[in-house]
């Protein structure tokens, strides 16, 4: 039996499902406008298997742990820390729906399969901040709430321009999470949490300095891609570690009076990581989701690669620990490291998000010009298909400002964001449009 913690909770997924249903949005008409001078995207084909202990396949995560005493140290400073249901509680920034938002942000959402919910932040709560990653209590706990809360996450970082070409830039600044109370579909409200590493054995902290382009929320931990240093993979937070910042202020740690997190509510120390191998052109994995069709629950990454390279894109599984002990953390060897199970080369370029289900994967590549739309690839061992849309038929049909992929598996939905759209659609919907079916 897969361990879910002392927050499961009955699945309530089949009448929640019907309700969803009827809620589908009937987005404007400027969602569908796409551009007939785009290109069809070429069909990257089948996916192909790599052996893991081949140069390609294989790329081991080495586990580190933030020490335990630098953690107690950090709480005893900054008060005891508190859970997600304490942070909701203090959520108080409305998301827009749809019908409120502007024209120019609904343009970024998919054509083809259209949205059935969308949601849109703030102009002045996220100028300079830049939409990335996107996980959710469905990602948490199979029966899709965290305790009592349906919750999701959504990751920003500063600086960069919404629609960057360049994949994650990892000259960037602060990263932050929004918690957003997702309890009321027609009223989700948010606050924001600051992503941390603890300095100086644990006496203050600093802000992790990367882009967020993938994040998976799994039993209690938060792991995120980092791009900060040559060997920084995936940074780890605990969900019941999260301090409250005392100070409002633009500096990140400990200041005169107290503690800042550059303007946010509550502060993430991280409590651990995962390491690249040393040496050489390591690949890197750039965005991840959670996979609950697998046994144990996995972890499914891939690599950034530009649109211009001659080499595949690689993807990677690895499973999730089973041990108690271990909770939301990847399954280790005796020395700490973390092997892939499965790995596999995909010709799509450009990887902005990837998903996997059964016997599918999904990516999402970045559109090919500023203003424009993705491709969502369905992707097996078989060959790969894409929505066409437009009087062109063209691929061009996923999100402009494409984003990580989340599946809500108790809801049957994918959420994902593009530059100020949080949105959902049914992963069926996908499948219909590119006439294949995840019950295989």
């Amino acid at each position: 039996m897969k361990h879910r913690g002392r927050h499961r909770r009955r699945r309530r997924g089949r009448a929640l499902r019907a309700t969803l249903a009827g809620t589908a949005l009937a987005l404007t008409a400027a969602a569908t406008m796409i551009s007939a001078s785009q290109a069809t995207v070429d069909d990257p084909g089948p996916l192909r298997p790599v052996g893991v202990s081949t140069e390609a396949g294989r790329l081991p995560l080495t586990e580190e742990r933030v020490p335990g005493r630098w953690l107690d140290r950090l709480a005893s400073r900054m008060g005891r820390p508190v859970g997600v249901g304490a942070v909701l509680e203090g959520a108080d920034l409305p998301l827009r729906e749809a019908a409120a938002c502007t024209a120019p942000e609904k343009r970024s959402l998919p054509v083809e399969p259209a949205a059935t919910r969308a949601y849109c932040f703030g102009a002045s709560d996220t100028r300079g901040w830049r939409p990335g990653a996107v996980t959710t209590s469905g990602d948490a706990d199979d029966d899709g709430r965290w305790a009592e809360n349906r919750v999701i996450l959504s990751g920003w970082t500063r600086g960069g321009g919404a629609g960057s070409l360049d994949g994650p830039d990892p000259g960037q600044g602060l990263a932050k999470v929004a918690f957003v109370d997702a309890n009321d579909p027609a009223r989700l409200r948010y606050t924001w949490a600051l992503l941390a590493v603890p300095v100086d054995g644990g006496r203050d902290y600093r802000g992790l300095a990367s882009p967020l382009s993938g994040m998976v929320w799994y039993q209690d931990k938060l792991l995120v891609t980092t791009r900060e240093g040559d060997r920084d993979a995936l940074y780890v937070y605990d969900l019941d570690r999260i301090q409250r910042a005392t100070v409002d202020a633009e500096a990140v740690g400990r200041v005169r009076g107290g503690w800042a997190a550059h303007g946010s509510r509550y502060v993430l120390p991280a409590v651990g990581s995962y390491t690249l191998p040393g040496g050489g052109d390591v690949p890197r994995p750039a965005t991840v989701s959670l996979d609950r069709s697998t046994a144990p629950d996995s972890l499914v990454a891939g690599e950034w690669v530009p649109a211009d390279s001659d080499r595949p894109t690689r993807l990677w599984r690895y499973a999730l620990s089973r041990d108690p002990a271990r909770s939301g953390l990847l399954a280790t060897d005796s020395a700490h490291r973390a092997e892939p199970v499965e790995a596999y080369e995909s010709e799509t370029a450009d990887l902005r998000g990837v998903l996997a289900y059964r016997s599918a994967w999904y990516l999402d590549r970045a559109a090919g010009s500023p203003g424009g739309h993705g491709t969502l690839w369905r992707q097996d061992g078989e060959g790969a298909r894409a929505t066409e849309c437009g009087t062109d038929a063209t691929r061009h049909c996923w999100s402009g400002g494409s984003g990580a992929l989340s599946y809500w598996e108790e809801t049957g939905e994918v959420w994902s964001q593009s530059g100020r759209m949080l949105f959902a659609l049914p992963l069926a919907s996908v499948d219909r449009a590119v006439g294949g079916s995840t019950d295989e």
